[in-house]
């Protein structure tokens, strides 16, 4: 419950309103923004301290409705009901004034303190839409403030209006009124309303969604505890329509939407000409079921090629020093045990710095300026035709773009996915996913020694087994699965500010996660080194690795680290070969440089993915998942063995 020392303030907005955005600008860099419709999908929580006192900030996930549809928006509807907020900061897409009223017409009926934080009104008015701010304030009787959340600008106006209504308890609206007859049912049905009955927020609002929602946690309880109110519900349902000829809920979202568009017309002047805009002829090319395809593939050319262009030079800086202090390290007489600790703590040290690092900082940020130009939605809807066409289903597409980020978020994102095989399914695909760490992985072996043609051909192959993969698992589980039903939202020249933060935030997690499991993996395999402990493993692995894969049978340790962090592989590679960086070609083929890529970024997923979908899907899925990427890791790995 809120506090009074402690208020609470809850973020709510559509998908893609830039809510995560103006929440990150107050918080700092918590939560996952992107240009990209869906990215928050639990609360995001924080604490700040202004105005001399602390204020509790939630984000929750994006939602059209306050009718639960999907998991996420039925976690905003929970949060509203069980923990009612001092106050509610609704974000508008200003450009989209007309739909976006419709969610902030339903947080009206609730008679919760609210503000309306009108985002994005630059874009409104590139689009030729003229807002009059002021009179919206009065038509809806609340204030109204707006705000550019990647630039920051009104953020100062909306946290001085939130303290406001915070401490003088003005902002609290009036609920909406509907048509006469309509609005006669919805009353009767309130008053039928006990005060006592605990799902209520008011009962003109509880009477609207007990009418509308077909399966609240409301619901539920009327069934056990007031089957005599459940008969009421229903009785005035029929009456509506009855009255309309129309589904009850479809009666109440036609009131609803009408007047939105009411007061669209009243505080909004379009003056757009028929001229067609930049950005819709750019779309024209981006989305054509053609040349979009094509356009596809030079983007992520250029993606790769950019990667290439800047990790190369900068790896080949980086690794000068690491291997001069390593070569001195070992040259000298400390005792055994303390040598081999040196050694493990140089070799993690130096090798996310100089060989994970100089690949992962510019992907991170081109995935970044990607996701906020708004391109990646426009991947997506391109990807989901064609991934129908070989078995995969639309609406999982969203995940398996931000698993090209990091697998743990994007399986906690199924959560959006309604039907529980999709879910099952597209758990088990995003482990094969090129991840970042992959994609360092590609590039530092695959781009640096043969060459960036061979890593974009590498990386577009893994992209066909997942594919196939996923094909092949649809013929077990024919469930009929819902299509995509993704916002693109408009095309925005990211903020680097923004762009940058995010790269700092992810940049942060490297660092304080994967980094000490790194170091301490190569400190790990010295001591097992000096233990021979390593030649047991190896010969245990030996019919895997040098059986069928054909790679030297020093390298089967590295599977064992490799299943801690996918980073861990590349850097366990050169310590259990003993050699450095650049003398990898001298020691493994081009055969065996490819097949080794190959088995690691498609072997086990690492252990946070492995957790995560134990946690999220089940024990049954993560067991699946280890012996469906073993399998096809072996299977990929010796068919090239044979080919190349």
């Amino acid at each position: 419950m809120a506090s009074p020392d402690r208020p609470l303030i809850v973020f709510v907005g559509q998908p893609n309103s830039g809510k995560s955005t103006l929440f990150n600008a107050i918080s700092g860099y918590r939560a996952q923004t992107a240009n990209f419709p869906g990215t928050t999908v639990t609360h995001t929580h924080s604490e700040v301290y202004v105005g001399g006192q602390i204020i509790r900030i939630v984000d929750l996930p994006g939602t059209y409705s306050l009718n639960p549809a999907d998991p996420a928006e039925k976690a905003a509807l929970a949060h509203l009901f069980q923990e009612p907020p001092d106050l509610i900061i609704n974000v508008i897409d200003a450009s989209l004034l007309g739909r976006s009223l419709e969610l902030t017409l339903e947080l009206l009926e609730m008679e919760q303190p609210l503000v309306v934080a009108l985002n994005m009104i630059d874009l409104a008015e590139k689009k030729g839409i003229k807002i009059n701010r002021e009179k919206l304030e009065n038509l809806l009787g609340i204030p109204v403030i707006a705000t550019v959340a990647n630039r920051g600008w009104g953020i100062k106006e909306l946290i001085s209006c939130s303290l406001d209504c915070l401490k003088k308890r003005d902002c609290r609206p009036k609920a909406p009124s509907w048509t006469g007859d309509v609005e006669k049912h919805i009353q009767s049905l309130a008053e039928s309303i006990p005060e006592d009955f605990h799902c209520v927020h008011n009962r003109r609002f509880t009477a609207i969604k007990l009418i509308e929602a077909g399966e609240t946690f409301c619901h539920e309880i009327l069934k056990e505890i007031r089957p005599e109110l459940m008969q009421r519900v229903e009785v005035v349902r029929n009456q509506l329509e009855l009255l309309r000829h129309l589904p009850a809920f479809e009666i109440l979202a036609a009131e609803r939407h009408h007047l939105a568009l009411k007061l669209f017309e009243s505080v909004a002047k379009v003056e757009r000409g028929k001229r067609i805009g930049l950005e819709e002829k750019i779309d024209s090319i981006l989305m054509h079921p053609v040349l979009g395809y094509p356009g596809l593939i030079l983007i992520f050319s250029l993606f790769f090629f950019l990667i290439f262009l800047i990790g190369n030079p900068l790896e080949g800086i980086l690794l000068r020093p690491w291997s001069w202090l390593t070569a001195w390290i070992q040259q000298q007489s400390w005792p055994s045990f303390f040598l081999a600790f040196m050694d493990g703590l140089i070799q993690g040290i130096g090798g996310g710095l100089a060989i994970v690092l100089p690949y992962f900082l510019p992907l991170l940020f081109l995935m970044s300026f990607l996701e906020d130009l708004g391109y990646l939605s426009r991947a997506a809807f391109l990807l989901d035709a064609l991934m129908h066409r070989i078995g995969l289903h639309g609406k999982s597409v969203p995940s398996f773009i931000l698993g090209f980020g990091c697998n743990v978020p994007a399986i906690m994102s199924t959560r959006i996915l309604e039907s529980p095989r999709d879910r099952f399914l597209t758990s088990l695909l995003i482990p094969f996913i090129p991840c970042s760490a992959r994609t360092a992985i590609i590039l530092a072996i695959i781009a640096f020694f043969l060459g960036p043609w061979w890593a974009m051909g590498f990386y577009f192959f893994q992209l066909i087994i997942v594919a196939l993969v996923g094909n092949l698992l649809s013929l077990f589980l024919k469930e009929p699965s819902p299509g995509l039903i993704l916002e693109i939202p408009s095309l925005k020249i990211p903020s680097l500010k923004t762009v940058f933060s995010k790269v700092i935030w992810q940049l942060r997690s490297f660092v304080q996660f994967a980094w000490p499991i790194i170091i301490a993996g190569s400190i790990g395999l010295s001591f097992l080194q000096l233990a021979r402990a390593d030649i047991w493993i190896n010969w245990a692995l030996s019919p895997l690795i040098k059986g069928v894969l054909g790679l030297p049978i020093n390298l089967g340790i590295t599977l064992i680290f490799g299943f801690l962090r996918k980073e861990l592989s590349l850097l366990m590679m050169l310590q259990a070969l003993g050699i450095e960086y650049h003398s990898l070609p001298e020691v493994l083929t081009r055969s065996q440089l490819v097949v080794f890529t190959a088995f690691v970024s498609l072997f086990i997923p690492c252990l946070s993915t492995f957790v995560i979908i134990w946690r999220e899907i089940s024990r049954r899925a993560a067991l699946l998942s280890i012996l469906l990427n073993i399998s096809v890791a072996t299977f990929v790995a010796f068919l090239l063995r044979l080919i190349i």
